[in-house]
């Protein structure tokens, strides 16, 4: 089971840190991203870690946010700096590559207003 938090309503330029537990460990062997879905859009991964710690972004948050794992906790991080209102989403974490089994779980809506 997958629960992400941390989302909210913030003004563009904003932050939001965004936190996802899983039940299931990730220590060391699980590839991890944060992914989103915008009203009317297909849900998009837009960050991934590594079980080593290497990061990849897409080009539409690179250099504004930031992920994290801390695997003794199960938990992966957001860390979402100057935020525009093309942010606005319902954000997911889950495995990478997402297997047909692994259930989305609870998603966090982060909105943002110009």
């Amino acid at each position: 089971q997958l629960q992400a938090s941390g989302g909210g309503l913030v003004q563009a330029g904003g932050s939001l840190r965004l936190s996802c537990t899983t039940s299931e460990s990730i220590s060391k062997r699980l590839h991890m991203g944060w992914y989103r879905q915008a009203p009317g859009k297909q849900r998009e991964l837009v960050v991934t870690v590594t079980a080593l710690g290497s990061t990849n972004y897409a080009g539409s948050v690179k250099g504004r946010f930031t992920i994290s794992r801390e695997d003794a906790k199960n938990t992966v991080y957001l860390q979402m700096n100057s935020l525009k209102p093309e942010d606005t989403a319902v954000y997911y974490c889950n495995k990478v590559p997402r297997g047909l089994k692994d259930s989305w779980g609870q998603g966090t809506q982060v909105t943002v207003s110009s």
